[in-house]
């Protein structure tokens, strides 16, 4: 079962996950004393950090207790324009001054293999709260695309995906350790994921196809455009 919020426009989609990241952060605090969170990369994310950085937003959350992890990477070096741990770190780690003790990057410098490894190891005994997902025009989640090897992953919770249409590997989550979390959020925004986000949510079953279906009981946060092909109920 998924859970659809349809939001009027980008602006409102990224307060509204800000609000959702602050209350479900809070009541993990209170019931567990830690809050486990799982940060994406890409364009969409990039607003939200930027607005959970402000004063009045970081006043909301005890950060100190928070433990970021990461959906996917690219293997990069953590200091590469292109890696996700980069964009999160100086959008919102540093402005909020949380601990590098809390911070569990991926190491996309390292060879991809020995990478998702050192990774499942880290990821071995923790359960995330929420984790955080985008989805592309190819309906891939993380760095879960179409046709590749790791849609296939049981049993790892990290995986090295070789993505043939990019050249190049990637380090992701798995589906099935993405949906032990306790809170699964995609934000998706935009006319160009239309297409993808009706496949995915009203559409037949093909999660080679279309490989965010993998991820079950999640809720979605789309602003209007996006959500413009699906049938309403």
């Amino acid at each position: 079962m998924q859970d659809v919020t349809i939001h009027r426009d980008f602006a409102d989609l990224t307060w509204a996950a800000a609000a959702l990241i602050v209350r479900l952060g809070a009541e993990s605090l209170a019931e567990r004393g830690v809050f486990r969170l799982a940060l994406s990369g890409g364009s969409t994310p990039l607003p939200l950090y930027a607005l959970l950085a402000l004063p009045e937003w970081r006043a909301r959350l005890d950060w100190a207790r928070v433990q970021l992890y990461w959906a996917d990477e690219r293997c990069v070096p953590p200091d590469h324009a292109q890696s996700n741990y980069r964009m999160a770190y100086e959008a919102l780690l540093l402005p909020l001054g949380v601990p590098m003790a809390n911070i569990h990057r991926m190491q996309g410098e390292l060879a991809p293999e020995m990478a998702a490894a050192n990774y499942s190891a880290v990821l071995a005994a923790v359960r995330l709260d929420l984790i955080l997902l985008g989805m592309g025009e190819d309906a891939h989640t993380a760095s879960l695309f179409p046709e590749t090897a790791a849609l296939g992953e049981t049993t790892r919770p990290c995986v090295a995906n070789y993505v043939p249409k990019l050249e190049a590997w990637r380090l992701t989550l798995s589906a099935p350790y993405i949906n032990t979390t306790r809170h699964k959020v995609f934000l998706v925004n935009g006319a160009n994921k239309a297409a993808a986000l009706k496949a995915v949510l009203q559409g037949a079953p093909d999660p080679q196809r279309y490989p965010a279906q993998l991820i079950s009981a999640a809720r979605w946060l789309v602003d209007a455009e996006a959500a413009a092909g699906l049938e309403q109920a």
